[in-house]
């Protein structure tokens, strides 16, 4: 199915879409959303009314103009490890291998973050037996380095159980930092060399405000919640993620993949909806954040659609911020 496109507006309107990573494969946007079913579901700070059950790949044409849907790529049923819950994916290619990586709730009802290959950035994909030995939490996003080295970047606070793993063990009732405590930043790891586990052992990101100080639990205009994605721009990595209570995506910048990252600005003010979750892709000699709202479904919060619009940095290499109803 194909969709016309205009900037600000859903990339497709046959089906609910979210949580949008992009990416340039044979040479045009690929984008790898979750996908929110068309139910009602009552809303919590556990997510548990984000009920996504398989992943579409959607592609846009050469000239942005129109969307194309590629149908299922992968369901819940073919996943042999995960109870529910697929959320926000990323993908990354490799030797002409595509990889989809995904987080999903196991037997246990403990978030972990699983791959699966396809041999084309369509799909289908085929999953692995087991998620990723020492994975957890959510929001997985797969950096693809200039010197060859593949990172990953996840974890997501409250319903993600990112706060739950500070021991290094899942501690089911476990509380997040006081809000004068550092805030817990997003983990990072190097990917081994077929990009289907870890070559180390995930470590956290520090974040630190203009004077080299971490942000605080309590600053909930700055400090991280979820999706996380790094990308580079003259030779610098940025990292972006999203706020949520405060709902802005907001991003910092640093010299090393790993970080630290010091805090910068805003890109995009909230949008209609609970959640706010974006990516950001170079293509064609522009900069475009793919984000999403829920404004198709009139406000639902498990009903969102994803959307795109130009980025622009600021000669300095800021980030000149967004307001997505600003047409």
């Amino acid at each position: 199915m194909t969709n016309p496109l205009k900037q600000n507006n859903p990339i497709v309107t046959h089906m609910y879409t979210a949580d949008p990573s992009a990416h340039v494969f044979e040479g045009k946007i690929y984008v790898y959303p979750s996908h929110d079913l068309d139910k009602e579901n009552a809303s919590n700070d556990n997510g548990d009314q984000y009920d996504m059950e398989d992943y579409h790949v959607l592609s846009i044409d050469e000239n942005l103009e129109s969307c194309t849907d590629h149908g299922e790529a992968l369901h819940l049923r073919d996943v042999a490890w995960a109870k529910q819950q697929l959320w926000a994916p990323d993908a990354a290619c490799k030797d002409g291998k595509y990889y989809l990586f995904f987080p999903a709730r196991d037997r246990e009802d403990v978030f972990r973050i699983g791959v699966a290959t396809g041999d084309s950035p369509a799909g289908p994909f085929a999953a692995q037996e087991s998620p990723i030995p020492g994975s957890f939490s959510i929001d997985p996003a797969v950096l693809a380095d200039d010197d060859g080295r593949y990172y990953m970047y996840f974890g997501g606070l409250w319903g993600g159980q990112l706060e739950k793993w500070q021991t290094g063990a899942f501690v089911p009732d476990a509380a997040g930092p006081s809000g004068s405590q550092p805030a817990l930043g997003p983990m990072v790891a190097e990917l081994s060399d077929d990009l289907l586990t870890f070559k180390e052992s995930p470590t956290e990101i520090s974040i630190t405000d203009e004077h080299g100080h971490p942000i605080v639990a309590g600053d909930e205009e700055r400090r991280y919640f979820e999706g996380p994605w790094v990308h580079k721009y003259n030779d610098k990595y940025y990292l972006s993620y999203s706020t949520g209570t405060t709902h802005n995506i907001v991003y910092a910048i640093g010299d090393n993949p790993k970080g630290p990252f010091a805090f910068k600005g805003k890109i995009l003010t909230p949008v209609i909806g609970w959640t706010t979750h974006h990516s950001i892709v170079s293509y064609g000699g522009k900069w475009y954040l793919f984000y999403h709202d829920s404004s198709l479904s009139g406000g639902a919060d498990n009903k969102r659609s994803v959307k795109f619009t130009e980025l622009v940095y600021n000669d300095d290499g800021t980030i000149r911020t967004i307001d997505p109803y600003d047409n």
